[in-house]
Order: structure tokens, then C-alpha cells, then sequence
């Protein structure tokens, strides 16, 4: 015999957490771009560098 509960989720409950975990990854995906992309029209001469060296990297164009 099994010693573990097998009431399944509510669909309520399940909706809420798929919610909240998109919601999650949105803001962090947000974040990074504004971060980035910030940081790459920023004035300061080694932030954009980095950040146009980032772009590099990642094969995107920049010029």
C-alpha cells in the first residue's frame, strides 16, 4: 500500500501558479531587456562597450 495522499490539485489553484510563474518570467524578461538595452544607449563608455560587446556575441546587429 501507498503512504502518499493521491487528492489531485485543484484546477483553481493550478491555474493560479501558471499564472504566477508566467507573470514571473514576464518581469524577469522585461528586466533583462531593459537592463540591456539601458545599458547599451547608456553615456558611460564601458557600459555601452560591454553592452555592444554583448551584442557581438550574440550575433545581433549593431551598425
Amino acid at each position: 500500500m501507498s503512504s502518499f495522499s493521491t487528492t489531485a490539485v485543484p484546477a483553481a489553484q493550478r491555474l493560479s501558479a501558471t499564472r504566477s510563474l508566467l507573470l514571473q518570467l514576464s518581469a524577469g524578461a522585461a528586466l533583462g531587456l531593459v537592463v540591456l538595452y539601458g545599458v547599451a544607449f547608456a553615456e558611460s563608455p564601458l557600459a555601452h562597450n560591454a553592452a555592444h560587446d554583448v551584442r557581438h556575441v550574440t550575433v545581433k546587429p549593431c551598425h
